[in-house]
């Protein structure tokens, strides 16, 4: 178990609920720090990332990365980490793995040491960029629309 804390489970009726959370568990993150979301679409992905960006205080408005796959944000104040968000959706073989190779292949011209990288539909490849990572899972209800996210720090 990470030294911050053990996760955790709430539900999110609404996008800013999401945000808020992010802006929340960004408060946990530090540079060099990989969170997987994961969730299928419209399950609230996109809003966690503007959360966290919040809350890290990056620079830029925060939107999907689908069809660039990466964006970068810098850091809105000197020493912060910057944000880097990456969806590896398209990244996805036939099979719906990607490799660690395809994510090297974005040559980001960052230092991911002095980043947070948060990757949406990264589990199965982003977890082996660190040591350990943030792995939220947001879901969404199909019957009633109700979405909730659960989170854990996870050691490889």
């Amino acid at each position: 178990m990470s030294d911050r804390g053990s996760g955790g489970r709430r539900d999110l009726p609404e996008t800013a609920d999401t945000e808020d959370l992010g802006r929340e568990l960004a408060g946990t993150l530090r540079a060099g720090d990989v969170v997987i979301l994961d969730g299928p679409l419209g399950a609230g992905k996109t809003a966690m990332t503007r959360g966290i960006a919040a809350g890290l205080g990056v620079r830029g408005r925060v939107t999907s990365p689908t069809f660039i796959i990466a964006r970068q944000h810098p850091a809105g104040v000197e020493g912060a980490p910057g944000l880097v968000h990456v969806d590896a959706y398209r990244l996805a073989a036939a099979d719906g793995t990607a490799s660690l190779e395809d994510l090297d292949a974005l040559d980001l011209d960052t230092d991911l040491a002095d980043s947070v990288v948060v990757v949406e539909w990264g589990e199965g490849v982003a977890e082996r960029l660190a040591d350990e990572h943030l792995h939220v899972r947001l879901q969404r209800d199909e019957e009633s629309e109700t979405r909730y996210a659960a989170w854990e720090w996870v050691s490889r």
